[in-house]
């Protein structure tokens, strides 16, 4: 093992500061000796530093002395370095990854335990101060000054070295590609968009978040469409406070969560989507960019959630007709009343209102329509039509999830409720009623299975053990799901107008989901849809109902 001259001079020095510590801190007005005192002080402290890495080095050597095929991971070691501003010729800081790499091969990620091998998800709930500190102290860093920097679960992060201040950067892209077979239009029905390929960038969100101990700012467009990409949106734009044990208070728009399906975060779905009913309960005074005010607590065995909301991003830009704006709430209360090793039983209930929808120069008006869960910007085929002088809407409903070992069943169920003002040009207009649920499938084939998050109150994905190398056979985590939904939007005649009934969906759906690694994941969807006639669906596309089938893969990255 070979030293530099400086790291000698240093060790010199060192021992010198230590040997005679009366000659050199002997009291002196001498100006010339004050300055040495300062530079020998300061080497000390550099030598320090380079001292405990010579130590790991050595310890390093001697683990590995005599050994004729070393495999080892250091993926989550540690190691501080100083980086020298003044100029001089210092060591080039390097992780703990690549400096090993110069001496020992590196056996494949892994294995990694379940709680450590889920997919990163850039969604989800806010840290607080104390588990970011404690999160960051497990990944790799590099420190210049005051700054550390480091890529925790692969998103560049720049902290102060007390981690007070912290700014990072996250990452989802989703890409989809797929189309459309058999589904073509009946006698006398217009063609609609179904594409037999085509592609759609159905989530491109850039996470920004600015941190001062328990306060968070998170800022993140949205370059994707959840139906025809080209446009720039917004995700959320919302501060939050995590001072309060388990709990995170928010303002600011935001996606408040009330169903077990959304509580999963986008990049963790069983399917490219969730189910049309969750869609059309979610939006009434949730949904993505929605103003809120409020917060969750969760602990081991429970969550509640409650936000009061207010417009979505972006409404009176689309409606500039709007004067008065809409506002709801919505409330979240579940429960893990039964945890084994092997089983875990989630259960609970939520509810959402819109207590006004937004008035525009037309009245109070408001249409539910879906798409059949494939997000390609085909036509939707599901409608109630359009609902006239609506006083408030509301849902709830109850929600079920149970794993056993590596099989997930779950579903949930809403009743909407819509009440309307009693009279409309003399007309009795009826309140009206909706439902709709699914039920859904899922089995891990290999990699860890799926676990509940107590965090987000919610099944997560499953875990990789090693990620993806076929040369030692390690294939990351696969699963295969199935789900049946349907949503009813129909309850009586002409409820959208004269001659306009809204109508019913049912989507049969299966897929596979590969995880390669911790950031990277592929789906594959098959949808066999049938939905009854609507006049309601706009261009005289839904006349005598439908039925069709969809292929769809995605390729999605999230860091």
């Amino acid at each position: 093992m070979s030293f530099s001259l400086r790291q000698v001079m240093l060790t010199a020095s060192a021992a010198i500061t230590m040997t005679f510590p009366c000659e050199l801190y002997a009291a002196t007005q001498d100006a010339e000796v004050v300055s040495l005192r300062k530079e020998l002080a300061a080497m000390r402290r550099e030598m320090q530093g380079e001292i405990q890495h010579l130590q790991l080095r050595i310890a390093r050597y001697e683990r590995t002395d005599g050994q004729a095929e070393p495999r080892v991971r250091v993926a989550g070691s540690r190691v501080h370095r100083q980086v020298n501003s003044s100029g001089a010729p210092d060591a080039t800081p390097v992780f703990a990854q690549q400096e090993a790499t110069h001496h020992l091969p590196i056996a494949p990620e892994g294995p990694r335990s379940a709680a450590d091998s889920r997919l990163v998800s850039s969604e989800g709930p806010a840290e607080s101060w104390s588990d970011f500190r404690a999160a960051t102290a497990k990944d790799e860093t590099v420190q210049v000054g005051g700054i550390q920097i480091g890529f925790p679960n692969g998103r560049p992060t720049i902290a102060s070295e007390d981690k007070a201040y912290a700014f990072s950067i996250g990452l989802t892209a989703q890409e989809d590609i797929g189309g459309f077979l058999g589904a073509g239009p009946k006698g006398g029905e217009a063609a609609g968009n179904f594409n037999k390929l085509t592609e759609n960038a159905r989530r491109l969100r850039i996470y920004m978040s600015w941190r001062y101990k328990d306060w968070i700012v998170n800022v993140t467009p949205d370059f994707g469409s959840s139906s025809v990409d080209g446009t720039v949106g917004l995700f959320e734009a919302n501060l939050n406070y995590t001072g309060l044990h388990h709990t995170t208070l928010t303002v600011g728009y935001f996606q408040p969560r009330m169903e077990e399906e959304s509580a999963e975060r986008a990049n963790a779905f069983e399917f490219l989507e969730r189910a049309t009913i969750v869609d059309l309960v979610r939006n009434l005074a949730g949904g993505v960019a929605r103003f809120s005010v409020g917060g969750e607590h969760y602990e081991k065995r429970w969550l509640a959630a409650a936000y009061f909301t207010g417009q979505k991003f972006g409404d009176r830009t689309k409606d500039t007709t709007i004067t008065d704006s809409q506002t709801g709430g919505m409330v979240r209360l579940v429960g893990r009343p039964y945890v084994t090793k092997d089983i875990d039983v989630h259960v609970g209930a939520s509810g959402t209102a819109a207590f006004k929808v937004n008035e525009n120069s037309t009245g109070r008006n408001y249409t539910f329509s879906d798409n059949m869960e494939v997000p390609l910007g085909e036509t939707s085929l599901v409608t109630s039509g359009a609902l006239s002088n609506v006083a408030q809407i509301w849902a709830a409903g109850p929600q079920f999830g149970f794993r056993w070992r590596r099989f997930l069943l779950k579903g949930e169920y809403y009743h909407i409720g819509v009440q309307r003002n009693q009279q409309s040009m003399g007309a009795i207009l009826p309140s009206l009623g909706f439902d709709g649920w699914y039920v859904a499938a899922n089995y891990t084939l290999f990699g860890h299975p799926r676990a509940y998050n107590e965090k987000t109150a919610a099944f997560t994905t499953p875990g990789v053990e090693y990620d993806f190398d076929p040369l030692h056979n390690h294939w990351g985590a696969l699963e295969v799901s199935g789900r049946w939904s349907v949503t009813n939007l129909n309850d009586v005649p002409n409820q959208g107008g004269k001659g306009i009934d809204g109508n019913q969906q049912t989507v049969w759906q299966g897929g596979f989901n590969w995880y390669p690694n911790r950031h990277i994941k592929f789906m594959l969807d098959y949808a066999r849809y049938i939905v009854s006639s609507s006049k309601g669906v706009s261009g005289n596309v839904n006349l005598f109902g439908r039925t069709g089938s969809a292929i769809v893969g995605r390729v999605q990255a999230t860091f």
